[in-house]
C-alpha cells in the first residue's frame, strides 16, 4: 500500500506519520510506500519498514499535484493548509493554498481516469460553522461559515462530496476540533492560545490569554486528532453514505475550566504564569466559532474523544515533557 500525506511536516502530519510508521501497516495492509509533502521538505521517518520520499514545494503550483498523484497512492491524507488567523489577515494567500491547493489535488486525481480510485481523508474545520448557534450542534446543521478560512473549508468539503459523488475517488472529510495542547511554538491560528494557556506555563513560560475565561469551545489531544485520521483511511465508506464531511467527537470547555484542569494537574504556581490580556481581533474570531456539538454521526461510526481535559494535560507532559513540567 502506498500512502500520501500532504502537510507532513506539520504537527498532526508529523505524529500520523510517526504512528503509521510504528504500525506498518493501515487496517491490516502492510505498507509498501510513503510519500510525504509540505511547503517545507518533511523529515523521512527514522527506520521505516518501507520506502520513504520527501517533497517540498507548493500544491497550489501548477504541475505539483499532478506529480504527487503519477504513483497512484492508495491512501491519500490531505492535511496541507494554512491556519485561520494567516488565512484571515491574508485573502489571496489563503484561498490560493486552503481552496486551489485542494482543488488542484482533487482533480490530479480525477485526471488519472478510470481504474484509479483512492481514499482521500480531508482534514476540515469547525469554522464551517458560523453564528448564531443552537446550544449545542447537531449533524444537521447547515454551514455558514463567517471567515474566510472557514469558507475555503467549507467549498473543500462540497468539492469532496461532488468528487466521491461521481467515483473519481473515495472521500472522508473530517471536521477536527481544536487541537489542544498542540507542542512546539505557537503558529498564527486564531485559536492557538487555547494551547498556549496551557503549553506555557507547562514549560515555564508566561502564557498570554487574548479572552474571557467565560469563552467556551470544542477540543481534542493530537493524539485523538490522528486517531481520526487512521479511523477515516479505514472505514466502510459505505456507512457513511452521501454525506461525506463528519464532525469529529471532542470536549465541550470554558476557558476557565482549563485553566481548573491545569490547577489540578499541575499546581497554581503553574497556572500563575498565565496573563490576561484581552484582544479584541481574537475575541471577535471567536465570538463567530461554535461551541458544542452533537456529534453522533462519528461517535456510531467508530471515532473516539478524549475522556477530560485532564487527560489531554497529562499526555501533553508525558509525550511532548518526559513526564516532568517545569516548576
Amino acid at each position: 500500500m502506498h500512502i500520501l500525506v500532504t502537510g507532513a511536516a506539520g504537527m498532526i502530519g508529523r505524529k500520523l506519520v510517526d504512528r503509521l510508521t510504528s504500525a506498518g501497516e493501515l487496517g491490516g495492509r502492510r505498507i509498501d510506500n510513503m510519500t510525504l509533502f509540505d511547503v517545507v521538505e518533511p523529515q523521512a521517518p527514522a527506520n521505516a519498514p518501507f520506502s520513504a520520499q520527501t517533497y517540498a514545494s507548493d500544491l497550489s503550483a501548477p504541475g505539483e499535484a499532478t506529480k504527487l498523484i503519477a504513483a497512484r497512492p492508495d491512501i491519500i491524507f490531505h492535511l496541507a493548509a494554512i491556519v485561520s488567523g494567516e488565512a484571515e489577515a491574508d485573502f489571496e494567500k489563503g484561498y490560493r493554498i486552503n481552496l486551489d491547493g485542494t482543488r488542484f489535488l482533487f482533480d490530479a486525481i480525477r485526471s488519472v481516469g478510470e481504474g484509479y480510485c483512492p481514499r482521500v481523508v480531508f482534514t476540515s474545520s469547525l469554522a464551517v460553522f458560523g453564528a448564531p448557534f443552537p446550544d449545542q450542534i447537531s449533524d444537521e446543521f447547515f454551514l455558514t461559515p463567517l471567515t474566510s478560512y472557514g469558507t475555503q473549508k467549507a467549498v473543500g468539503e462540497l468539492l469532496l462530496a461532488d468528487y466521491t459523488r461521481r467515483g473519481f475517488f473515495d472521500g472522508i472529510g473530517i471536521r477536527l476540533p481544536t487541537i489542544c495542547v498542540r507542542p512546539g511554538k505557537p503558529n498564527r491560528a486564531a485559536s492557538g492560545f487555547f494551547s498556549g494557556i496551557i503549553r506555557e506555563p507547562l514549560n515555564g513560560q508566561e502564557a498570554v490569554l487574548p479572552v474571557s475565561d467565560s469563552v467556551r469551545h470544542w477540543h481534542a489531544s493530537p493524539e485523538s486528532a490522528v486517531g481520526f485520521l487512521l479511523r477515516a483511511a479505514v472505514i466502510d465508506s459505505g456507512r457513511i453514505g452521501p454525506r461525506r464531511n463528519l464532525t469529529m467527537p471532542g470536549l465541550s470547555i470554558t476557558v476557565a475550566e482549563q485553566i481548573d484542569a491545569l490547577r489540578r494537574v499541575a499546581g497554581e504556581q503553574v497556572v500563575g504564569r498565565i496573563r490576561r490580556e484581552i484582544d479584541p481581533d481574537i475575541e471577535r474570531i471567536v465570538a463567530g466559532w461554535p461551541r458544542d456539538f452533537d456529534a453522533r454521526r462519528a461517535t456510531e461510526l467508530g471515532f473516539i474523544a478524549d475522556r477530560s481535559f485532564e487527560d489531554i494535560i497529562r499526555t501533553y507532559i508525558d509525550t511532548e515533557l518526559g513526564g516532568k513540567i517545569n516548576q
